[in-house]
């Protein structure tokens, strides 16, 4: 039954499509500093692994020194963070999906690499009603995906058995955080990254829509 199940989902290219406020606060950074800006694919294959992670992919590699990272990561939070859901969206038919688990009685929970309190102003904004369990973004002191660490975190609340958690989301990253924490895993394939990479990364399950999830999630073979 779908009240004894834990439903951990990832945020940045599996419930918002992010990349048109990631690429513009990276733009702006790069432009600060007279560099080049990169394209959408670019873009979309240096997300997933944390700001820094990002913020460092998009500068050239001669200045990835970690002073020069740190500096360039506080202009483009400084810039991101106020300009955060200009261009962000749900992706098709997820907002109500949510809604619907939610009111069913499913735990629902995120586990995020964008820093803390990026995931929680677009979580506020985009899901207002919806009572997460837990809303984990990167924070000091807690390794981020796919080191299991935040998992774990929203484990210590749900209360629930392994056997019925799973974990959703776009990237390997994602899919070896399920594994590593010994949860099912469920890739979507509309994110930022291939169904390849997903397939690859060994997930158990893959969605190409909404419904597709929708039917994983409520499915009562595991």
């Amino acid at each position: 039954m779908i009240q004894n199940r834990l439903i951990i989902f990832d945020l940045d290219g599996t419930l918002l499509n992010t990349i048109g406020d990631l690429a513009a606060g990276c733009d702006h950074m790069l432009k600060l500093r007279g560099l080049p800006t990169h394209s959408f694919d670019e873009y979309c294959s240096f997300v997933g692994n944390g700001i820094m992670r990002l913020v460092e992919r998009a500068l050239p590699e001669e200045l990835r020194t970690e002073e020069y990272v740190k500096e360039a990561r506080k202009d483009f939070v400084a810039y991101y963070i106020d300009h955060i859901d200009l261009k962000t969206i749900p992706y098709q038919g997820m907002v109500e999906l949510v809604y619907q688990l939610y009111h069913d009685g499913a735990k629902l929970a995120v586990a995020s690499n964008k820093f803390q309190a990026g995931t929680e102003k677009l979580i506020k904004k985009f899901f207002p009603e919806v009572e997460f369990i837990e809303v984990c973004g990167n924070r000091e002191g807690v390794p981020l995906k796919p080191d299991p660490a935040l998992v774990e975190l929203i484990l210590e609340k749900a209360g629930v058995e392994p056997e019925n958690i799973f974990m959703v989301g776009d990237s390997a990253v994602d899919i070896q955080t399920a594994h590593n924490a010994k949860i099912h895993s469920v890739g979507v394939s509309w994110g930022f990254r291939s169904r390849t990479e997903l397939e690859q990364a060994g997930a158990e399950h893959i969605a190409d829509t909404a419904e597709e999830l929708k039917q994983i999630l409520y499915s009562e073979e595991k």
